[in-house]
């Protein structure tokens, strides 16, 4: 027994529908999404499931209660809802507390969200590229990142065709230092470093990539570039990072291990303390999703586990190096998407 609320990835994953305003309710033996009548048409024709009766409601806490009442131990994700809701709720029924329990429900991934998952990153690939074009064939010289920013979103949706996984970094040189870096003024010339972090999402489901590159008047998202000595000696350190973290994953690993290959090999190269993030995240309807590949996740890796391998240096006011590619175990191997 469960009930989400806030959190519109799990209701559609429960139900096939989700809105701002509404309350997934999963009992032994039956469902109820519960939304106002803003929301009911739409939720009866997009959930197909018999087992899942449509509520309109103008109150959507006291029905849920309504329907709750007598059953013990609902589980519910503490983050995910409100101090008065909880209060509200918890004078009536008997709740358990779980957090990210959805999450910890999705970990591992079927077949069909795989696919999902891999079409999603294809079509990130695809726009990439297309961005990449544009760098190369435009007379881009002193434009700033904002509008650098602005032009990936355009390559990214396809002119609206698709959701964004999330707001997109392009950071220069410096401003790259920063793994969440927001656009600045700054102006590209040829010569600078380019971080494009971005992805997309294809019915409803992420993708993710990062790219470190050159331009030089024209620019290609590949792992292979040839860039100034100094700045060439800390970019093949994360990628081979990256790439022995792929090699060496293994289901039945902590999470921890993953995280543990790739900090090692940037550690004995003399940069450990400008890797200032984990190795990467789990993806699927939310772009961070379990497992967290960081150096103190204990969790299991199993086949069907989607994540990225992320790992970076950064380098205060100077330069920011990431590499990153979305992973699947399977056959108790890493397999890039």
């Amino acid at each position: 027994m469960l009930f989400i609320t806030n959190d519109q990835n799990a209701m559609f994953y429960e139900c096939n529908f989700s809105c701002d305003n509404g309350i997934f309710f999963k009992s032994n033996e039956q469902s109820f999404f519960i939304t106002d009548s803003r929301y009911t048409l739409e939720a009866k024709e997009k959930i197909k499931n018999k087992n899942i009766e449509v509520i309109t409601s103008s109150d959507l806490i006291t029905d849920l209660i309504k329907l709750a009442k007598g059953i013990d131990n609902i589980i519910f994700d503490p983050s995910q809802i409100s101090l008065e809701s909880y209060n509200k709720i918890s004078q009536t029924l008997n709740l358990k507390a779980e957090s990210n329990f959805h999450q910890k429900l999705r970990i591992i991934k079927n077949e069909n969200e795989i696919k999902m998952i891999k079409k999603s990153q294809e079509l990130n690939k695809k726009a990439f590229k297309n961005f990449a074009n544009f760098l190369s064939n435009n007379k881009i010289n002193g434009k700033n990142e904002l509008f650098l920013n602005f032009k990936a979103r355009e390559f990214l949706s396809n002119k609206g065709k698709y959701n964004l996984s999330f707001d997109p970094i392009v950071a220069i040189n410096h401003n790259a230092a920063k793994p969440h870096a927001l656009p600045s003024k700054d102006k590209i010339k040829e010569g600078d470093i380019l971080l494009f972090d971005a992805g997309i999402k294809y019915k409803r489901y992420c993708s993710d990539m990062t790219r470190t590159a050159i331009y030089d008047g024209n620019i290609k998202f590949t792992k292979k570039q040839k860039m100034p000595k100094k700045i060439q000696k800390i970019y093949d350190i994360v990628l081979k990072a990256q790439e022995l973290a792929i090699k060496k994953a293994r289901s039945g690993m902590k999470a921890k291990e993953i995280d543990l290959i790739a900090r090692d090999y940037i550690s004995n190269a003399g940069y450990g303390k400008f890797f200032t993030h984990s190795t990467g995240h789990g993806i699927g309807l939310d772009i961070h999703e379990l497992p967290i590949i960081s150096y103190k996740s204990e969790t299991i890796i199993e086949d069907g586990m989607i994540f990225s391998i992320e790992p970076g240096i950064y380098l205060d006011n100077e330069i920011g190096i990431r590499i990153e590619d979305l992973v699947v175990m399977k056959n108790g191997k890493a397999e890039i998407l």
